[in-house]
């Protein structure tokens, strides 16, 4: 089974950075590229009590009129996905893609990419769905879960695209960070692209000794690569840097045992995630 860029497209003004960013990769990895849409048909409770306290011939005449909108609702939102993938398909041509795939499953989200996981190399999705308030700083309750759940890369973007020219890795020293610059030395989607290693804390000998194992590994992988110590809080530090240095894709191993890990996990979702203007590449 070959694994793809899987592309999760809905209504949001997401979508057509989700697009572009999945034709980058596809291209940048050589790798198929599929857009997929989920049509959530679940029930909306606010419709399940209209019926009331009224007569039983009218409410079950109701309850058949409600049948009814569901179903024409549920055709209306297939031809839409429909549609959108068609949209999709054509800009990643346009892109450069050569045949990209479309898929459309009715469910969750959640629970059709556990179904794929198996055939996705790298997951893009946007930072919120068609359902959250746009200018919220917020993410997606979809992309909370995913992150949550889906084991495999996931590249959460901005609504516009850019080509990114600069990238920076959060880095800590832990295994999963450790790993972060492994899979980054191997993987040809950064190829040509200058790799800012950053770790946040004191300048002590052993901060320096791991920095300096990540820019040996980077550099022997043929990458240009650039490292920083900065003292400081994670968040403030991470965003000043990448402000300072014009990032234009941040890096991120998602559930290390680290202070990063922090970040990622609790009753709200990483600060770094919600507040990022743009991509963010979540590794695990």
């Amino acid at each position: 089974m070959t694994e793809q860029v899987m592309a999760a497209i809905d209504g949001s003004t997401f979508s057509e950075g989700v697009c572009d960013y999945a034709a980058w990769a596809s291209l940048a990895l050589q790798a198929p590229l599929t857009f997929l849409h989920v049509n959530d048909n679940h029930p909306q409770t606010a419709e399940a009590d209209l019926s009331g306290n009224i007569g039983l011939g009218a409410r079950e005449h109701l309850l058949e009129e409600l049948s009814h909108l569901d179903e024409q609702r549920a055709k209306v939102a297939q031809e839409q996905g429909r549609l959108m993938l068609k949209a999709a398909r054509e800009r990643a041509i346009e892109d450069g893609v050569t045949e990209p795939g479309t898929r459309q499953r009715n469910g969750t989200l959640v629970e059709t990419l556990e179904e794929l996981v198996d055939e996705i190399r790298l997951l893009v999705i946007g930072k919120r769905g068609e359902g959250a308030h746009q200018a919220s700083d917020h993410l997606g309750s979809n992309l909370e879960r995913v992150v949550r759940t889906l084991h495999r890369p996931i590249l959460m973007v901005s609504d516009t695209y850019k080509t990114p020219e600069k990238v920076m890795l959060a880095f800590d020293g832990s295994k999963t960070t450790r790993k972060g610059v492994e899979i980054l030395a191997k993987s040809p989607l950064f190829d040509g692209i200058p790799v800012h290693v950053v770790i946040v804390g004191a300048e002590t000998g052993d901060n320096r000794s791991q920095l300096d194992w990540a820019l040996k590994m980077l550099r022997d992988a043929g990458h240009v690569a650039e490292g920083a110590i900065r003292a400081g809080e994670v968040e403030t530090t991470l965003c000043g840097y990448q402000a300072e240095q014009g990032i234009d894709l941040l890096v991120m191993g998602a559930y290390g045992h680290s202070r990063i890990r922090h970040l990622l996990v609790g009753s709200t979702t990483t600060t770094m995630l919600r507040k990022a203007n743009g991509p963010v590449l979540l590794l695990r």
